[in-house]
């Protein structure tokens, strides 16, 4: 690809050398310790001042996750350099330490008298809070001793925080042997979907050969992780590993349960259907692991210019709603997009949302594929929806994970039905389907397979460490009943979940994807499925949707939609559509 791809421009958080972030930081101290003032004084309150204190908590909250967010995106763009490591350090310590005497802001609201906190509402101002409390208050339950939760904090960055940064600068700094040299993750990653087996072949054993070597130094990581959210669980009272991640998440046991079971009754009739099919298409009984993403046979594999993917990134928000099209214009105009790959970067690809009065940034590794556009439209989706909800303040604009993904989700679905609607070319058109399902597989049925991994491994470390050895045990068994019969799973697998790091950056993240990408399937149909007449409220009500951010559960979010996530057969809606594009595909084929 080209080096003309863009790097961000962090200076709209502060600069460069994050002088100003350290002027910053003093001036949050000055404001926690005022605010602190009011430890143990909140249940004889007025409602007046517990919202004042909750609007300075929140003031002080934005300007410290600013700071923050400056350390977390230099120390990503550049894992390599030593001194950005130390400054993202220096500030999470700093700020575990400001957050821990400001602890007692969350934990006395949370535990308010019923009686008092249902006079507190009748002010509007405290009232306005009340999504951000009405979540607060159902963990109370959950909430352990002032003192031990403020110990809690102030030794995360030199607890499960320095194992999170060991596992990054570890995984940052690795190099994987490929064709006479050394490359970096995001690359021999790229490798994988290459169009020639050969250098598929390679990619594949330089990947499983380094996590190999690496393996005992990342089980012990995540066996310190997990062994880490056991105790914390167990103090707490979550009767399951899942369950704490629920809570935050805003939702049940039984929905997450729900989506689960419906995923894994269907994996025959979608993941192990599409790669036999795949298999005969390649002229094999069985495709091997490392040929799970290959481009089919008569792909050119063709490549995308950055300005090709920001054309078609936009063009797809601007066919559904101009308004969400001029706010994704401003992250290619505006430098708030690093997309080259480089050595000592972080792989994958996010959206930092930063601050609600600063704007979101978006990290990726672009190669140029069709899949880099769908990132791209992706990771856009969590930007524009991170703007859209910036209006409801720091505490409101976070939204809980079960809605987190759908803009992202919704955005690739735009950016492929572009990509689709403009062949008619039915061998073209079959590679398109073939590159979504695949896509679609790897963010439900994976992902799934992911969560299912972890259920065993957080089981299993309960009652004692799991060596590397049973790590491996584990992930071929629940990666086999994925992806099945149809993909080959040889001994030079066993080790490949060691670079999966939302293991270690958010146990159990991974249900989120396939959540959102299901629901994103209910509301396509819904989109789809809706009369010309009709549409314009469709994109009223899904704008509303982002927009409310963290101030609405995902059930009230889809009620506008005639939408119930908490239903079996919501489920397997979205995965019928996943198999419907299978069904298309066998008749193509």
């Amino acid at each position: 690809m080209p080096d003309s791809l863009p790097n961000w421009d962090l200076t709209d958080l502060y600069d460069e050398k994050g002088k100003d972030a350290r002027v910053d930081l003093k001036k949050v101290r000055a404001s926690a310790e005022k605010l602190a003032a009011y430890n143990g004084k909140l249940e004889t309150e007025k409602a007046e001042t517990l919202s004042a204190i909750i609007a300075e908590y929140q003031s002080i909250s934005e300007l410290l996750s600013r700071i923050i967010s400056h350390a977390d995106l230099k120390f990503a763009a550049d894992m390599s350099e030593a001194a950005n490591g130390q400054y993202a350090q220096d500030m999470r310590e700093a700020a575990a330490e400001i957050t821990s005497k400001l602890l007692f802001v969350e934990l006395e609201l949370a535990t308010l008298k019923e009686e008092r906190y249902q006079e507190a509402l009748a002010h509007p101002a405290f009232y306005h809070f009340e999504p951000w409390l009405r979540r607060l208050r159902e963990g109370a339950c959950y909430q352990l001793e002032p003192r031990l939760e403020q110990m809690l904090v102030e030794r995360a960055p030199s607890g499960r925080g320095a194992w999170t940064r060991l596992f990054d600068e570890t995984s940052a700094a690795l190099k994987f042997p490929f064709q006479g040299g050394e490359v970096s993750e995001a690359e021999i990653l790229n490798q994988l979907t290459d169009k020639s087996p050969d250098i598929r072949k390679e990619a594949g054993h330089s990947l499983s050969g380094v996590m190999a070597e690496n393996r005992r130094l990342f089980a012990l990581i995540l066996n310190v992780i997990a062994k880490d959210k056991e105790v914390d669980d167990r103090w707490r009272g979550f009767k399951r590993p899942v369950s704490s991640r629920n809570l935050a998440n805003d939702v049940d046991d039984k929905t997450v349960d729900a989506l689960s079971d419906a995923v894994n009754a269907r994996t025959g009739d979608i993941a192990h259907r599409y790669y036999q099919l795949k298999a005969g298409w390649m002229g094999v009984k069985k495709l091997n692991w490392w040929d799970r993403n290959a481009p089919l046979a008569g792909d050119d594999d063709r490549r995308f210019s950055w300005e090709q993917a920001a054309d078609i990134v936009l063009e797809a928000f601007d066919d559904f709603d101009p308004e969400m099209a001029k706010i994704a214009k401003q992250f290619f105009d505006k430098g708030w997009i690093d997309a080259g790959v480089r050595t000592g970067k972080a792989s994958g690809a996010f959206s930092h949302p930063t601050v609600p009065s600063v704007h979101p940034y978006i990290l990726m590794n672009y190669d140029g594929r069709a899949r880099d556009v769908m990132t791209l439209a992706h990771e856009m989706g969590h930007g524009v929806h991170q703007v859209l909800a910036a209006h409801n303040g720091y505490l409101m604009s976070d939204t809980p994970l079960t809605l987190a993904e759908t803009a992202s989700v919704f955005s690739e679905m735009l950016a492929f039905r572009v990509l689709l609607d403009s062949t008619d070319n039915p061998e073209n058109r079959r590679f398109l389907l073939a590159g979504k399902v695949e896509d679609m597989l790897n963010t439900v049925v994976r992902q799934i397979a992911f969560h299912n991994f972890e259920t065993v491994f957080h089981d299993a470390r309960r009652k004692g460490e799991v060596s590397a050895e049973q790590l491996s045990d584990i992930w071929m068994g629940t990666q086999s009943s994925a992806l099945g019969p149809g993909v080959n799973l040889d001994d030079s697998y066993r080790s490949v979940w060691a670079y999966i790091p939302h293991f270690v950056h958010s146990p159990f993240y991974v249900y989120a994807y396939a959540f959102g990408d299901c629901l994103v399937n209910a509301l396509w149909q819904s989109y789809q499925n809706s009369s010309a007449e009709k549409r314009p409220q469709f994109v009223s009500d899904y704008r509303g949707l982002l927009a409310a951010g963290g101030t609405v559960r995902y059930d009230s979010g889809l009620r506008p939609f005639g939408l119930d996530a908490t239903k079996p057969e919501f489920w397997h809606l979205g995965l019928d559509m996943v198999a419907s594009m299978i069904d298309e595909l066998e008749s193509l084929s």
